[in-house]
């Protein structure tokens, strides 16, 4: 468990907002392929660093297929104008993935492995404007180097 503390602690400062700022913030969760894993985790909205995008950094826990995975994932995704009549918008993006492995090799060896790598993640996806508000999302993650092949995700952000 102690391997497991600079982990938690980093997860923690990424997802901690800037000073002065009040971000949004949300919980997701879904399917990881290779590893075959459900995920959960959350995210924060920290804020438009350009015109229509912004810095959404996230953390997510991996359980499953002989181990867990945790994702720490500061990511910048762009949002496309919602159309006047509808409250669904599209959003893409990209970023870093730093994916914490803890491997179960199973009882015949008596020990664990644990790696970590660095990737780099593609992502698209859609939200709903909830009226009360915050945002509903759907969104499919593509590893590009070193992370999980695909998620999808279901998320629930939160003003």
């Amino acid at each position: 468990m102690s391997r497991m503390r600079w982990p938690l602690a980093a997860a923690l400062l990424l997802l901690a907002p800037a000073a002065g700022a009040e971000p949004d913030w949300g919980l997701r969760g879904g399917l990881t392929i290779d590893p075959d894993q459900v995920h959960v985790g959350a995210h924060v909205n920290a804020g438009e660093i350009f015109n229509d995008g912004y810095f959404r950094p996230n953390v997510e826990i991996g359980f499953g297929d002989h181990g867990t995975l945790i994702a720490l994932n500061p990511e910048l995704v762009y949002r496309f104008d919602r159309p006047s009549r509808s409250r669904w918008g599209f959003y893409i993006g990209g970023g870093l993935g730093i994916n914490i492995y803890d491997w179960d090799d199973g009882p015949r060896d008596y020990r664990d492995d644990t790696d970590t790598e660095l990737g780099l993640n593609l992502l698209g996806g859609m939200s709903r404007m909830r009226r009360s508000g915050g945002d509903v999302f759907l969104e499919l993650k593509l590893g590009v180097a070193d992370s999980p092949e695909a998620k999808f995700t279901v998320g629930l952000s939160f003003e």
